[in-house]
This record gives C-alpha cells, sequence and structure tokens, in this order.
C-alpha cells in the first residue's frame, strides 16, 4: 500500500519544501522506529510504499511520518493501514525557527479543583492552550530563557507536568512560575497541562493573572466555593465521570486582574475530632480523681451501734 503526503513551508503563503527528507515510522506496543524515507519532490510531494503486514501485531501498529527543518523534527499524527489500500497523510507545515521571538499568548486557561483528600490536601489540575501568532516556530536553547512561563500559585506543592501537545520533560517549575522549555510552533493552539497539590487546611486561594488571558474556565468539586473575578460568569454545575463540579468562566483577563477562589472547609470526619475526645475524657478522669482524694473518710461505726 502507498503512504503520501506534502511538506510544506510555512509562512504568509505556505509553499512546496523541495528536497526535504520524509521518514516513515512504525511503531507497535514494544518497539518503534523509521522503516522507510524519500525526498520530497518539486511540488513537496513524498509518496512510500508500504509491504503488507506480515503479522498480527504488524496489522495493529501505527504509523507516523516526519520530517525536519531548522533543527527541529515535525511529526504528523498516528494512522494505521488496517484494510486501507492507500493513506494520504495531513500536510507537514514546517517553520524557521527564532529563539528571541514571537511572542506567545495565552488563549485558555483551565483550571480543575478537586474535593479534599482524607488528609485535607487538594489535587488540581491545569490545562493551558498556548498560542503563536507568529511565522516562526520559538525555540530555546537556555533552561533560564523559556519559549513560554507562566504563573502558578505560591502554596502549591507536588508539582507535576501532564500530557498534551508538549512533553512533561519539557516543562519545570522554577519559583512561583512554570517554564516552558519545548519548541511552539505557529498554526494551532498547543495544549500543555500540569497539576499540583493544595496544602491541607486552605481556604482561599488566588490565582496569579499575570499575562493577557483570553479564557479562565474554572471547575470547582466544592460547589460551595465562592469565585471572585472580573466578568465572572456562572455556568452552572456539570457532571464529570459520575462527579459534580461547579463550573465558571471570566473572559479577556488583564494582567494584574485579581481571582480569589474560597474554598469550603474539609467534610466532617469524626477521626478529625478523636484527639480532642481523648483529651476531654482524660480531663474528665484527672478532675474525678481529684475529687475522690479531696473527700473526707467516713468516721467507723463504733461497736454496738
Amino acid at each position: 500500500m502507498a503512504v503520501s503526503g506534502r511538506v510544506l513551508l510555512g509562512g504568509r503563503d505556505s509553499v512546496p519544501l523541495r528536497g526535504s527528507w520524509a521518514v516513515l515510522h512504525r511503531v507497535t506496543r514494544n518497539t518503534g522506529g523509521p522503516i522507510d524515507s524519500v525526498r520530497t519532490n518539486g511540488a513537496g510531494l513524498y509518496r512510500m510504499q508500504l509491504p503488507p503486514p506480515r503479522a498480527a501485531a504488524d496489522s495493529a501498529a501505527v504509523f507516523i511520518v516526519s520530517t525536519s527543518y531548522d533543527s527541529l523534527a515535525y511529526f504528523s499524527l498516528p494512522f494505521n493501514v488496517l484494510g486501507r489500500p492507500a493513506v494520504r497523510v495531513e500536510d507537514l507545515i514546517v517553520y524557521p525557527t527564532t529563539r528571541r521571538g514571537p511572542p506567545i499568548t495565552l488563549a485558555r486557561r483551565l483550571v480543575t479543583i478537586a474535593r479534599p483528600a482524607p488528609d485535607g490536601t487538594r489535587d488540581v489540575l491545569e490545562i493551558l492552550e498556548l498560542e503563536n501568532a507568529g511565522l516562526t516556530t520559538r525555540i530555546t536553547d537556555d533552561t533560564l530563557e523559556p519559549t513560554w512561563a507562566g504563573a502558578i500559585p505560591s502554596v502549591a506543592i507536588q508539582f507535576q507536568g501532564g500530557q498534551g501537545d508538549i512533553s512533561p520533560d519539557a516543562m519545570r517549575r522554577v519559583h512561583d512560575s512554570v517554564f516552558v522549555l519545548g519548541p511552539i510552533p505557529p498554526g494551532q493552539v498547543k495544549q500543555l497541562s500540569y497539576g499540583y497539590v493544595l496544602p491541607a487546611g486552605r481556604t482561599r486561594l488566588a490565582l496569579l493573572v499575570d499575562q493577557p488571558t483570553k479564557d479562565l474556565n474554572l471547575l470547582l468539586e466544592d460547589t460551595a466555593a465562592v469565585v471572585e473575578a472580573p466578568r465572572l460568569e456562572s455556568l452552572g454545575v456539570r457532571a464529570i465521570e459520575e462527579r459534580h463540579f461547579a463550573a465558571y468562566r471570566a473572559a479577556a483577563l488583564a494582567p494584574g486582574d485579581r481571582v480569589t477562589i474560597g474554598l469550603p472547609r474539609g467534610a466532617f470526619r469524626p477521626q478529625s475530632v478523636l484527639p480532642y475526645v481523648i483529651g476531654l475524657l482524660a480531663a474528665a478522669m484527672i478532675a474525678a480523681l481529684v475529687w475522690a482524694l479531696r473527700r473526707k473518710p467516713l468516721a467507723p461505726s463504733q461497736p454496738g451501734s
């Protein structure tokens, strides 16, 4: 079967890229690697012939086409070939790379805050969409100069990068900021995610708006939480995987805008008052002992009385 597609050089008007290597990769559950490659022609086109699958494992494999330009690799979406006489891969659009621009904007920020865990901590998941409106791919080779950075609550602990268009290996926390070190090309928004934990006992959370934010969405599993933000819109309660969240939206936030969330205290748990019960019982026992020791003993009865 045939696998074909185009490689284009992006810009104000995308044009075919001649002589670029298109590499076909085969990926299974256990292995993966390139199996064929060819250079693009004057129209940016490539075509490779894929041999028929030799085993059930081969038929379950997925395939990816990659190309490189200006020191950066670009990959197609994975595709399968089972039962298909030919596959036309979506265009691979490559761009020149720059280290000082263009600026990356925050198109959307979604913050999900869970109910308290048994120890009182709360899990937080943030999903962000970054947009490169320029004509070059933003890259960096300096861990102190990220391609994008955004604020994270100072009280956050146990930061961990998540899945998305940007690898968790290309994210790190630096003080009260998240640094993105991966490339951000123009075109569609790039999604990234990360999680952290709020320490037990937090009843108020401030989300710092440090850059223009087109949309901020909040999902709060404590539906009694109180949110304060400019241009805030309540979207009601939504069911997500058998859990219920109060949904909010704030649009067109500017640097310095204040977003605060008042969180209810954790649900009552009997074990949380156990130390106080033990203390009260101990105090009562001590008081009873003191009272008993202070009582005057009864006079002994006289014989024959």
